[in-house]
């Protein structure tokens, strides 16, 4: 299958095939789960994403992830959850421990690209920072600016970016030109920039620690 944002944000992305270990994903993550697995060659990893937009209702993500780990179940030797929390206040951990499935550490992706140790140290460093990783960066219009009305409502703008102080480019990816739309992104909403090179952080220790076929 082609990945394009549509299938992204709208559709998440259906595993063809079955195998020994199956991925269930925030669409959000996918294009670094695939780029991992194809520089590591890890082919035992089947992988299916849930719509990225769930990242704007995350009450939906414990149900998602519980239909989909119950209906390939019997598929696949393995399950593994790429979802931090996410803001479903712990119960997506529940979840994932009533339906005996492991998902990777951290109360949500910044947190674990950047290291939930280091992200923790920073304490009040960050406590005014807004985040963008490369696929917020790429859907920052379909993901921030539309959703929250800024499209017709500029001036609201100030009212809803008034308690940060800067936003924060994690960045995956050396791209000049993703550093370029960070920064027009702060820009457009009156924030500072800082650009962190996180690579691709605990997510790549995760995966790796899961590169175990039977």
């Amino acid at each position: 299958m082609t990945l394009t944002d549509d299938i992204l944000t709208e559709e998440g992305l259906t595993p063809t095939e079955t195998g020994k270990l199956l991925l269930i994903a925030c669409g959000a993550l996918a294009r670094e789960i695939l780029a991992l697995q194809k520089i590591n060659g890890w082919d035992h990893m089947v992988l299916q994403c849930l719509p990225a937009k769930y990242h704007l209702y995350p009450e939906k993500i414990v149900d998602a992830v519980e239909e989909t780990v119950r209906a390939h179940a019997d598929s696949y030797d393995e399950i593994f959850v790429v979802y931090a929390d996410c803001g479903t206040g712990g119960l997506l951990k529940a979840k994932c421990d009533a339906l005996g499935v492991e998902m990777i550490e951290g109360p949500h992706c910044y947190s674990f690209f950047e290291g939930n140790d280091a992200f923790a140290a920073r304490g009040d460093d960050d406590l005014t920072a807004f985040f963008l990783t490369d696929f917020l960066v790429k859907q920052f219009d379909a993901f921030v600016w539309k959703p929250m009305g800024l499209d017709r409502h500029p001036q609201l703008r100030d009212m809803l970016f008034g308690n940060y102080t800067k936003l924060v480019y994690q960045a995956q990816t050396e791209d000049p030109t993703l550093l370029d739309k960070a920064k027009t992104c702060a820009d457009r909403l009156g924030l500072d920039f800082e650009y962190r090179f996180t690579g691709y952080g605990e997510l790549a220790v995760a995966l790796s620690g899961l590169n175990r076929p039977k």
